[in-house]
């Protein structure tokens, strides 16, 4: 099926259905584009205990003449949006920027030792989120979606399973 672009507002009154093979991407070690085709809108399996995952650099430039807004080829990637789903236990797996974005928002870990949830936020400076298994959790059905919100600014949502010993869950946010 050829792609379809609109100009303007859609209104779908039963809504869309992204279903299918192609809704789905595995990686194991990945830079991610923002491209239609590639990995934005998708749900990303991540499938590697120890892969380390580069985001797309967020560009919030105007649209040239020959790329305008209703072009998918658009540069601008605001909004553009990463589902990554833990289908192996992490070890060692990092999600990060280019360095210049950072993260904003919260990741709640789920400790299934004591059943506590505990969110953490990033600090101002935070670029990397790192998955140990353990303490900062990225057991199998942990889910963190990222979504590009302004230049140099990821928002990040998720439910993060850990196990460890009561009380001892840590943050998954740091500096790369």
């Amino acid at each position: 099926m050829a792609k379809t672009t609109f100009s303007g507002p859609v209104q779908s009154l039963n809504g869309f259905i992204g279903a299918g093979k192609g809704n789905v991407v595995s990686v194991s070690d990945a830079t991610l584009t923002a491209t239609i085709n590639d990995h934005a809108g998708r749900v990303i399996a991540l499938n590697n205990a120890t892969c380390i995952v580069t985001l797309p650099t967020i560009s919030d430039a105007a649209d040239s003449a020959v790329a305008g807004p209703n072009d998918y080829n658009s540069g601008n990637n605001l909004g553009a949006t990463f589902t990554f789903a833990f289908e192996t236990a992490a070890s060692n797996l990092d999600i990060k920027t280019d360095g210049t974005d950072k993260f904003i928002g919260s990741v709640a870990n789920i400790n299934t030792t004591d059943n506590a949830v505990v969110a953490f936020v990033p600090a101002a400076t935070n670029d990397v989120m790192t998955f140990n298994g353990t303490t900062t959790g990225g057991k199998v059905g942990s889910v963190v979606k990222v979504t590009a919100l302004a230049d140099n600014k990821y928002i990040v949502e998720g439910m993060n399973i850990c196990t460890t010993t009561a009380g001892n869950t840590a943050t998954v946010f740091a500096d790369a």
